[in-house]
């Protein structure tokens, strides 16, 4: 029997590039779940496609043309964010490759890790938000957590066979974005056509956006202390412009391992998928003597202050990261419709970290509302200090 997928956020760039890898192996895996967004044309051609037993797009406001777009199919049409979190932990899929971008990613993964399935996670948002609580859920449930995103994915590959009490330290690459020479004083004036021209990946405008601020690397410190048991003194980033390198992991008799590979999702997504198994498959080689050398080099963090502040948000704990998240959100959708500049970003995080309540142990409600919260004076913020052009 092939293995259900149900794959959440299906018309992202994850989701498409995870349709691309699952069409490749049909013996071996079948589409039981789509879920995808406001992307309806898409959704419904992936559906017309890959013929799932359900298709559910997160707006209500889409169902009825969601519905007339697949009538004559026998699949299951639904709308919105209830009948996403129990249609996909009711469903027969064996795993759910979660890859919704930012918080709205949360309510659907933790339905489908309490249903006990097998998590592949492209959706960091859900660990860096409510890790203490996923990692109590799945020690539950009996789910696990296959990491999508290439520096855990290659962490959680060098960990293969380890001991995870034989780890001293991680080192996440970063490759620095399309700025990283740029001067700082030019950085306040960079539009977002060209902030999302990231040199080595392709990926949707939120992360493109993160990568080039940082914060994305910021949003993976933090899950990588829940997916990993980690400290955060444990956990350091480097710039790696190549992209090659995707994670170190050092080990406490001085040993390092490292995980490599082209930058293409595809490879993290059907180790996924597959573990713990590997697939043969077709995805372009690494040519080592391709590369002359591999450079490294701190980042800068006056250049890139959302690092800092991502780490701020993990030492100290609680809903920070929550605040964080939803702040960052809020920012770069502000950044990508020209209300704010780029260094004005972390301007609106570290208002909003300072200005939200500190809760020391959150439940999901709580976290709910730290989020609301949060977005709210984000947007407050930015109506005060957006972008004079």
């Amino acid at each position: 029997m092939p293995e259900r997928i149900a794959l959440l956020g299906s018309t992202g760039s994850i989701g498409t590039q995870t349709l691309d890898v699952i069409s490749e192996y049909p013996e071996r895996f079948k589409v039981e779940v789509l879920a995808g967004g406001n992307n309806i044309s898409l959704l419904a051609r992936q559906a017309k496609k890959f013929r799932p037993r359900a298709v559910i797009t997160g707006n209500q406001a889409h169902y009825k043309q969601l519905k007339e777009s697949l009538r004559g199919t026998k699949i299951q049409v639904f709308a919105g964010e209830k009948d996403m979190e129990q249609v996909v932990a009711g469903s027969m899929a064996d795993t759910v490759l979660a890859a919704i971008v930012g918080y709205s990613g949360l309510r659907p993964t933790v339905a489908s890790i309490r249903a006990g399935k097998k998590i592949a996670l492209a959706n960091k948002e859900t660990m860096v938000v409510a890790g203490a609580i996923i990692k109590e859920m799945v020690s539950v449930s009996g789910s696990s957590i296959i990491p999508v995103d290439s520096e855990h994915s290659a962490i959680f590959q060098c960990l293969a066979g380890e001991e995870y009490s034989s780890v001293e330290s991680v080192t996440l690459t970063a490759s620095g974005g399309p700025f990283l020479k740029l001067p700082l004083r030019k950085l306040k004036d960079v539009k977002p056509s060209e902030a999302l021209k990231h040199p080595n990946w392709t990926m949707g405008s939120k992360v493109t956006i993160d990568s080039a601020s940082l914060m994305n690397k910021g949003l993976e410190v933090i899950e990588a202390k829940w997916l990993f048991d980690l400290d955060p003194g444990q956990i350091n980033v480097v710039i790696h412009p190549q992209s090659i390198i995707h994670s170190f992991v050092h080990f406490t008799d001085g040993s390092v391992k490292a995980q490599l590979g082209i930058p293409d999702m595809r490879l993290p997504i059907l180790y996924a998928l597959s573990y713990p198994g590997r697939l043969k498959s077709d995805l372009p080689r690494l040519n080592i003597a391709d590369f002359s050398m591999f450079t490294f080099e701190k980042p800068d963090l006056k250049r890139f202050r959302n690092l800092g502040l991502a780490y701020r948000a993990l030492t100290e704990g609680g809903n920070m990261p929550c605040l964080l998240n939803a702040a960052n959100e809020i920012a770069v959708r502000s950044f990508l419709s020209g209300r704010i500049g780029f260094l004005q970003m972390p301007d609106v995080v570290e208002f909003t970290l300072e200005k939200n309540q500190y809760i020391c142990a959150p439940d999901l409600d709580a976290l709910e509302l730290s989020d609301k919260s949060a977005r709210e004076t984000a947007v407050n913020y930015i109506k005060k200090h957006q972008f004079k052009k």
